[in-house]
């Protein structure tokens, strides 16, 4: 005799009653792996238990172990933060092809964007903790428990659009994963007006960090209208390319054959992003340099030196280069190919648009100071062991996610494994 059907709250019954079986079968997934995963995982941890350990003397004796002072209060840790801002907003790169404009094949990796996202802004937070110097200070930037200063305050914003961006990549990510894993279609109702949404929050999220920095009327060099949409067009070059290099991880590791179409898509965005963020940064320059003035000396630091301090020239002209040089692989007919110059391109412009976010903006900002001091910065080594180990926790965060992700997508992981 067979089994009357289930109904819907039947389902939903089942449903729940087997998350704890997806929740022990990822745990298994993420700690079981060949010799090259183990390594890895455990070259990941050392670097970040280094970290850990640089994050806590930090702790005990000071932010005098940084490079930072009262005239350049703001360093590595924001300048890696701003990036990783940039980072998680170019996810949605992925998004906007697979839903606004139904690109069926976008809709097969569109998660792989998600994920970036997610281990991106844990990365951030982790750097703002860092920068924060004493760890009981985070109260302060929590609603209803701080001192939060909402609206006024644009930190205040940056920590609500990051923190919910997280919960809604958090959300899509894990619902996606549980109804694969169960082996049902996803209820677009529980998830498409999250990705929506996701749509324009990834915008605000790189936007107000922007104003973060232009809305503070004592650093001219941030006095721009321009750096919220070079802050866009850097993140829709940043992202995407970083996503491309994770894609084919994963076709080498476990030979997940995704689509062309979305990586070609992606290089087609990174073009056009690319070419506008060129543009943006030399009408600064012209404005800079043409017109003179006080409000010169910085761009005047930057590029040639000023008064014998010359701390971010090699920064800024490096930085130039690989953002030129990234851009011309860009638009060669093989970097629409898979091969060697299409990654070259990527890793070229991710490494140029972290100079420039990080040592090219942040640090510029305050040199010279308001009363015209030039004292220069230069990150400790205490800075960069807590800011390396915080890329290698956020790049284990990735990993791990990434290896459920591969798992379920390629069908090794179902209900039946539950046991």
């Amino acid at each position: 005799m067979s089994a009357a059907p289930l109904s819907d709250s039947d389902k939903h019954s089942t449903a729940l009653l087997s998350y704890p079986g997806f929740v022990k079968r990822s745990l298994v997934v993420m700690t079981e792996g060949s010799y090259a995963f183990l390594t890895w995982m455990t070259v990941l941890t050392a670097i970040a238990l280094v970290g850990l350990n640089a994050w806590a003397n930090q702790v005990a004796t000071g932010m005098a172990v940084t490079g930072m002072s009262d005239q350049v209060s703001w360093g590595l840790y924001i300048a890696n933060f701003t990036f990783c801002v940039g980072l998680a907003a170019g996810g949605v790169m992925m998004v906007i092809p697979a839903y606004l404009y139904k690109d069926k094949e976008m809709h097969q990796v569109v998660i792989i964007g998600e994920t970036v996202a997610i281990a991106a802004i844990v990365m951030c937070l982790m750097f703002v903790m860092a920068d924060l110097g004493r760890p009981d200070r985070f109260w302060h930037l929590m609603p209803g428990l701080g001192k939060f200063n909402w609206p006024i305050s644009m930190l205040t914003w940056d920590v609500l659009v990051l923190n919910g961006y997280l919960l809604l990549n958090l959300h899509v990510v894990g619902y996606l994963l549980y109804t694969r894993y169960l082996g049902k279609t996803p209820n677009p109702l529980w998830y498409i007006p999250f990705v929506f949404i996701s749509i324009f929050w990834a915008i605000s999220i790189h936007t107000v960090t922007a104003f973060l920095y232009c809305g503070l009327g004592g650093r001219p060099f941030w006095n721009t209208a321009l750096l919220a949409p070079r802050f866009l067009a850097s993140a829709f070059v940043s992202g995407p390319a970083f996503i491309i290099i994770v894609m084919r991880v994963l076709r080498l590791i476990y030979h997940y054959d995704a689509p062309a179409g979305p990586a070609r898509t992606l290089i087609q965005i990174m073009r056009v992003a690319m070419v506008a963020n060129l543009v943006m940064s030399v009408s600064e320059l012209f404005t800079v340099f043409y017109t003179g003035g006080t409000h010169g000396a910085t761009g005047q630091y930057m590029y040639f030196g000023l008064h014998g301090h010359d701390g971010l020239v090699i920064w800024t002209w490096s930085s130039l280069l690989l953002n030129l040089t990234g851009t011309v692989l860009l638009f060669l007919p093989a970097a629409l190919q898979r091969g060697t110059v299409r990654i070259v391109a990527c890793l070229l412009c991710i490494a140029g648009i972290w100079i420039e976010k990080g040592m090219g903006l942040i640090i510029p900002g305050f040199i010279p100071s308001t009363l015209h001091q030039l004292v220069e910065y230069s990150p400790s080594t205490t800075e960069w062991k807590i800011s390396l180990g915080v890329l290698a926790f956020g790049l284990m965060v990735l990993t791990l996610l990434l290896k459920v992700i591969a798992k379920v997508f390629l069908g090794k992981m179902t209900v039946a494994d539950q046991s």
